[in-house]
């Protein structure tokens, strides 16, 4: 009987740190990489980026970057016209219809999340639903339970600030996801910003 025959690999060879070095890496398998696109945005750094539809009566979508840096706007990072998407989004009908109320009521500030990162980001219908996250325009208090939204249903887009007063609900590093028309809120650590939350909220919008 013929063994097969058995080629190890050899062992790697390690840097100063205990790491392997560049070149025992080689015998990995390359997988995967990112191509750069030809666009450019700000530099960003704990951002957050959605799929958003464009307004007008044969609408587009647009791939938005929300926060990681002083300006309250986001960057567009692609754009692409009118059927050149087939997005299957999450029906929400009562949220969207909610937060359609919500920034018609009067009761937010136009006012976009300047220098805010490790926020959460969810879309609901033609708006981008921000959460949380930590503020870089304050040097004490900088996790914040702060509410934005940005309004995609008209030219140009809208933000909208609503605060929060329970601060049971600052959060940084959290996720938020929009399911059975609820968005929930999972994760991430509390007001002192170490402590990781074991709860899971709705948003709840008393209008």
């Amino acid at each position: 009987m013929t063994l097969p025959l058995i080629c190890p690999r050899p062992p790697p060879t390690f840097g100063k740190e205990g790491g392997e070095t560049p070149d025992s890496l080689a015998h990995l398998v390359h997988i995967l990489s990112y191509r750069e696109e030809s666009c450019r945005s700000a530099s960003r750094s704990g951002h957050s980026a959605a799929l958003l539809p464009t307004p007008g009566p044969r609408p587009g979508h647009q791939l938005l970057l929300f926060g990681g840096c002083d300006s309250a706007e986001p960057d567009v990072a692609g754009f692409w016209g009118h059927g050149k998407i087939q997005e299957e989004a999450p029906a929400a009908p009562r949220l969207t219809e909610q937060l359609a109320k919500l920034v018609s009521s009067g009761q937010g500030s136009r006012q976009g999340p300047r220098g805010l990162r490790h926020h959460s980001c969810s879309v609901v219908g033609p708006f981008a639903v921000l959460f949380g996250g930590e503020t870089l325009t304050r040097a004490r208090d900088t996790i914040c339970n702060d509410l934005y939204v940005y309004d995609t249903r008209r030219a140009p887009s809208l933000w909208f600030h609503f605060p929060c007063a329970d601060r049971t609900l600052k959060r940084v590093g959290h996720r938020t996801c929009l399911c059975n028309d609820q968005l929930y809120l999972v994760g991430g650590f509390g007001e002192d910003g170490r402590t990781a939350s074991p709860q899971v909220c709705t948003l709840d919008l008393f209008l």
